[in-house]
């Protein structure tokens, strides 16, 4: 994948104090963006900025609170005078084990960051820049989206919505917006430690390419896809898992 410049564009990127998210950040930002890195913690994304350097602003906003959300959309285009990319990052899973013993405050805290959040971010990106002057939205789905596992049926649901929101999204906001997702593997995340802190050798033994993902797998892909390099590209959904589907069941 080409990676152009996004000299003097500017990024939002939520849940982006660690992990994919940080990543993300630090890959648009080795290619010219201007970056605001937003978590739940005011101290957690001030130092996420700060190991990026000028640039980059951290602010603190709970991906699922309007008005957090809304005044970090005003305040990147009143500091900044534009607003070009959008990454809808921020996730969770608080619901692990069965779908039949999840209880709805569960569940609903699940839909909230991982579905509703990328609608309420991107609706107001729109409205306040990108539907009149263009821009590129991704949301991180995950592979779980397009897949089953014991124990992650909540989460699972919600990236398969995502993904779907995507497309429609796609369609919705086209020519202006264009909006792709990501759906990673199993990446060395504090969020998807359970999956890979005991069983990385499997995991890694059982896919194409011998190795669990890196954050910076990632971001490097979404870097991609904001830039022009991927200007005819729409609704899709890259699935960036070393192999690890490919291998899904099998002995």
């Amino acid at each position: 994948m080409s990676s152009p410049s996004l000299h003097d564009r500017v990024a939002i990127v939520t849940g982006a104090s660690r992990g994919i998210g940080f990543a993300v950040a630090a890959a648009l930002h080795r290619r010219g963006a201007r970056v605001i890195l937003t978590s739940r913690s005011e101290e957690a994304a001030r130092a996420a900025a700060a190991r990026l350097g000028a640039g980059a602003v951290g602010r603190a906003a709970h991906a699922a609170d309007r008005d957090a959300a809304r005044s970090c959309v005003e305040s990147a285009i009143s500091d900044h005078g534009r607003l070009d990319i959008l990454v809808n990052n921020a996730g969770t899973n608080p619901a692990y084990g069965p779908l039949v013993d999840l209880d709805h405050a569960r569940f609903a805290k699940t839909m909230d960051v991982n579905l509703w959040a990328p609608i309420l971010w991107t609706s107001l990106a729109v409205k306040a820049w990108m539907g009149e002057h263009g821009g590129a939205v991704v949301n991180t789905a995950s592979v779980g989206g397009i897949s089953v596992a014991e124990n992650l049926g909540a989460y699972h649901a919600s990236k398969a919505a995502l993904i779907h929101l995507t497309r429609h999204l796609a369609l919705e906001l086209g020519p202006k917006v264009r909006v792709n997702a990501v759906a990673p593997g199993v990446v060395r995340t504090r969020l998807a430690e359970a999956l890979w802190s005991e069983h990385e050798e499997r995991i890694a033994a059982s896919a194409p390419l011998r190795r669990i993902g890196e954050p910076e797998d990632i971001g490097d892909a979404v870097a991609f896809l904001v830039g022009d390099g991927a200007r005819w590209m729409t609704g899709e959904t890259v699935v960036i898992d070393g192999g690890q589907l490919l291998t899904q069941g099998t002995a």
